[in-house]
């Protein structure tokens, strides 16, 4: 369904790089049929034309030709460019929206027709093919549109369909988790060199760790309080750890991050959009 289709990025950053490494290396989507533009930073469009045979293209000419336009933008700049393509978009194509916290309704009203539109909130991980995305449908998206957003981002990991209302959550958990995990294996490298260890030795083996732990959890289908159980052993070394973690606020912290996130989203909607929405409860 999305092969033979035209997919056109508005915005050349880290997410547009991803999303491109991702659909094309997977197959998804053939090079000669992804459209990128940008508006400044020209030299950050040319490296994605070089790297991936991409099109260079304008605005313009991307709403004129793609099946597909994904809004890649920061979300201070989706008014700004909705002012300019709004009235051209056509109900037969699709947009899709990364920008955290700018509502479906937001997009659609600068649309003279009924435009189909998907919020989406993929991670970075993307790049490797190992995003946790989450999509939620606007008003005028049917089940079609939703097959055709499930399938680009399951070409870079795996995709969950929500509603809307859940997406800023999903903007904490997910969206910004990564960054979350690079911190903790940045302490946990920290700790191995500060009581002793090589400093990329302590780096290799705190990477390899999560990545272990993450694979356990997939193809175990296994909880995780169950795993963490299964290595804690009474008065064992594993338990000292956790009870340290435990009363140092480990969970609690995790937890602020998550909601801080969440409520940060939604406050970039108020910021960018007017559109009012309530603090994360707490």
């Amino acid at each position: 369904m999305l092969k033979s289709k035209v997919v056109g990025f508005i915005g050349a950053g880290s997410m547009t790089e991803a999303l491109i490494r991702g659909i094309i290396q997977s197959g998804t989507v053939q090079p000669e049929n992804v459209l990128v533009t940008n508006k400044e930073n020209t030299s950050r469009l040319e490296k994605l034309v070089k790297t991936w045979n991409v099109v260079k293209s304008t605005k313009i000419e991307l709403v004129h030709l793609a099946d597909v336009v994904i809004l890649a933008v920061k979300p201070k700049d989706i008014a700004q460019v909705m002012k300019e393509i709004g009235t051209r978009l056509r109900e037969n194509q699709i947009v899709m929206s990364v920008a955290a916290g700018i509502p479906t309704a937001f997009i659609e009203e600068f649309c003279d027709k009924k435009v189909p539109v998907i919020r989406a909130m993929p991670n970075t991980s993307c790049t490797v093919l190992a995003s946790a995305t989450a999509i939620a449908k606007g008003k005028y998206a049917g089940e079609d549109t939703e097959e055709i957003a499930v399938q680009l981002f399951s070409s870079v990991g795996k995709v969950e369909t929500v509603a809307e209302e859940q997406l800023d959550v999903i903007t904490g958990l997910s969206g910004s988790g990564p960054a979350y995990v690079y911190y903790m294996i940045e302490a946990l490298e920290q700790a191995g060199e500060q009581l002793g260890l090589p400093k990329e030795m302590a780096l290799n083996l705190a990477t390899q760790t999560v990545f272990g732990a993450a694979k356990m959890l997939m193809e175990t289908g296994e909880k995780p309080v169950r795993l963490r159980t299964a290595v804690t052993s009474p008065g064992g070394t594993t338990l000292a750890g956790l009870q340290a973690l435990s009363s140092h606020g480990f969970h609690e912290a995790l937890y602020a991050a998550v909601k801080a996130a969440a409520n940060r989203s939604k406050e970039m909607r108020i910021e960018f959009t007017g559109l009012a929405g309530g603090a994360v409860r707490g």
